[in-house]
């Protein structure tokens, strides 16, 4: 059975990576209504969190009208915690839908996906609007504004998020931490990687 499994986990992450490639590619949907703030600084934060340390708990309201906490997958999934800058920007753009592509991988490793800005729920709504369908929940960390982003320690000086991972585990403590240069898309391999570490 554990052979079957691990097949299954190389299988769905070569297709991945076949399909990675063209998938992330920008839409011609956006054509024009992308906004390029063109090269930032790296990263511009310092992390108040750490590995084997418990996720600092949060609600945020998401852009199906719910309110998602932290606290509620504990017991029951591990979690996910995508941070993007900006909506309407090229790499979020390109980011988020790519994680279409990776939710079998998901499902097989009892995982959730949180995807979390601090744009307000107008703003994220018509951007995802735009890209499609995305199969996880889309959180606003607007108001107070940054302060989730801010008990892990990836506000920005400009008030904006940095590009970080964060994967949490059933017991809500913190496995992986990864904050991207916040020009460039996070490798999928990343969260591929450490979800597996969690079997």
């Amino acid at each position: 059975m554990k052979r079957y499994i691990l097949l299954s986990s190389i299988l769905i992450f070569a297709v991945l990576l076949i399909s990675a490639g063209t998938a992330m590619g920008l839409s011609d949907a956006y054509k024009g209504s992308i906004y390029d703030p063109g090269k930032l600084k790296p990263t511009d934060s310092v992390l108040k969190v750490k590995a084997g340390e418990p996720a600092p708990d949060f609600t945020l309201p998401s852009i199906q009208g719910k309110q998602i906490s932290l606290r509620q997958f504990r017991g029951e999934k591990n979690v996910v915690l995508s941070f993007i800058p900006a909506a309407w920007t090229p790499v979020c753009s390109d980011q988020w839908p790519g994680y279409n592509l990776a939710k079998p991988f998901f499902e097989q490793h009892d995982a959730v996906l949180l995807g979390i800005s601090v744009d307000n729920i107008p703003t994220l709504f018509a951007w995802t609007l735009q890209m499609g369908d995305l199969w996880f929940d889309v959180l606003s960390d607007f108001w107070p504004h940054g302060a989730v982003s801010d008990k892990f320690g990836i506000l920005r000086s400009d008030g904006v998020a940095e590009r970080a991972l964060f994967i949490i585990d059933k017991q809500g403590i913190i496995t992986f931490t990864h904050v991207s240069d916040i020009n460039v898309r996070p490798d999928l391999k990343l969260i591929v990687t450490e979800l597996e570490k969690l079997r």
